[in-house]
């Protein structure tokens, strides 16, 4: 990418987007073009196209979609896959129309079949079923990378797809309704910790701070509201056993992949995606304590086994990515820490 290209990034206020964004002013570009949802809204396929045919940008990172955890993957089935297909159908069909250059298309491991050998290869995909709470999304995402490829194929352009593991960070959703597993142990732990402290200005301070997304009345007493959402001043509860494994990847890490890849390589030599990822995972009761250490918190831990699970396992295989000669480089704990360290200053 030459520093004075016009930069399009999709999603911007998100946590990947506004990271990416963070790193190309870092690194020099110029000519970085964002909207934010209430400028353009992406599923209108006129709105897109006419942005597109106007700002002509060369570059195109699609960081934007609707986005959640387990129990928003498994309440609004419907939304996540209308979002984020049809959002992506029209940024790349645009993206095609109006002659970017190259496209780096964002998507999820929870592409891969529930029962895909670990750890997950890009060959993975469409191998066997999908877990069932993530559907609608992984769906989606297939859908996206499947545009990419069929437009490389029949119209010669230059997009490809990146697939991270479970991401965090700075600028993460906090809103424990949507967000995902690690901002809500992050957060939920801080509650407790200041329920145990019986710090009820900082609790107060905190729920006004960050969406809880639930229909949650917050002039009701603390102890109430945070019992609703399983924390209390003895005990922490969190859904299911805790048993599956989980890999995780600091967001400024992904970045920095993400940014290597449109630098230096063409869709032909990355091919239809790329894993990106650490090659480790964890188990989710065993990052429950390392969250646990870092917040600070006292209590003890408790599992609901009344709700799912999710996958038994997401680790990717990161051989291409690696043999490509980029690798990640920052572990779990220092990630965790800098997160905390964001969420404390908000």
């Amino acid at each position: 990418m030459e520093k004075n290209a016009k930069i399009y990034v999709a999603g911007h206020r998100g946590m990947v987007g506004s990271s990416i964004v963070r790193k190309l002013n870092a690194d020099g570009y110029t000519n970085i073009v964002t909207r934010a949802s209430a400028e353009l809204d992406l599923r209108r396929q006129l709105d897109v196209e006419t942005f597109f045919e106007r700002e002509r940008s060369e570059y195109v990172f699609f960081a934007a979609g609707k986005v959640g955890g387990i129990l928003a993957n498994n309440t609004y089935k419907a939304e996540f896959i209308y979002d984020n297909i049809i959002m992506a159908t029209n940024v790349i069909h645009s993206a095609y129309r109006y002659g970017a250059k190259k496209l780096l298309n964002l998507g999820s491991s929870c592409i891969y079949p529930k029962f895909a050998p670990q750890p997950m290869k890009e060959e993975c995909l469409l191998t066997g079923s999908l877990e069932l709470t993530n559907e609608p999304y992984a769906i989606a995402k297939i859908a996206a990378i499947k545009l990419c490829k069929y437009y490389n194929e029949r119209y010669g352009t230059n997009f490809t797809s990146a697939m991270p593991s479970n991401l965090y960070g700075q600028n993460d959703n906090f809103d424990l309704e949507t967000c995902h597993v690690l901002p809500a142990l992050i957060r939920k732990f801080h509650l407790a910790k200041l329920l145990r402290q019986k710090n009820y200005d900082e609790i107060k301070k905190d729920l006004n701070t960050f969406p809880v997304g639930f229909s949650l009345n917050l002039n009701l007493n603390p102890d109430l509201i945070l019992e609703k959402l399983g924390i209390t001043s003895e005990y922490l509860l969190l859904w299911g056993s805790g048993e599956p494994y989980r890999e995780f990847l600091y967001v400024n890490d992904l970045v920095d992949a993400c940014i290597f890849l449109m630098e230096r390589y063409s869709a032909k030599e990355i091919g239809e995606f790329v894993n990106i990822g650490t090659g480790e995972d964890i188990k989710i009761k065993d990052l429950a304590k390392l969250v646990k250490e870092i917040v600070k918190y006292d209590g003890e831990i408790k599992h609901d086994l009344s709700k799912p699970d999710g996958m038994p396992r997401k680790l990717l295989d990161i051989s291409k990515i690696k043999s490509l000669g980029w690798k990640s480089k920052t572990n779990l704990e220092e990630g965790i820490k800098k997160t905390y360290e964001w969420y404390l200053s908000s």
